[in-house]
């Protein structure tokens, strides 16, 4: 059961998704540091105030919609930056190959494999 358990954690999709969740992780700190560091204050500008600042009190407690309006810049950004540079590529690659087109990641073959198909093709016509 451990030997399974360890074949399970050294597949590759288990290491590549953690990677991808570390690297999102990431990602996501420095949108939302760029969201309230720079765009927040700018469209704070425009209501003459700071988002943490724009809240309204009912009964004494305290409900700050500008920490929602940060945290929906946010998002869209992410979102935005997400479709844009995975999203619409993958698109793009899909397309290509369903009109059979060659993608750029496929790499021209060798001298080599192209003289050994040559050689195969020779000997494949005289049996």
């Amino acid at each position: 059961m451990l030997d399974d358990f360890k074949r399970f954690l050294l597949r590759g999709n288990v290491i590549d998704l953690a990677v991808a969740v570390v690297i999102g992780a990431a990602f996501t700190a420095v949108v939302t540091a760029l969201s309230t560091g720079i765009l927040t204050p700018l469209i704070g500008m425009i209501f003459s105030k700071d988002f943490s600042e724009m809240y309204f009190t009912v009964n004494g407690s305290r409900f700050q919609y500008g920490l929602v309006i940060d945290a929906l810049i946010s998002f869209v950004l992410i979102a935005t930056v997400i479709f844009l540079f995975v999203v619409k590529p993958v698109q793009v690659l899909n397309e290509r190959r369903a009109r059979g087109e060659a993608t750029d990641d496929t790499p021209a073959p060798s001298d080599e494999a192209v003289l050994l198909t040559e050689i195969r093709d020779l000997l494949a016509t005289r049996s």
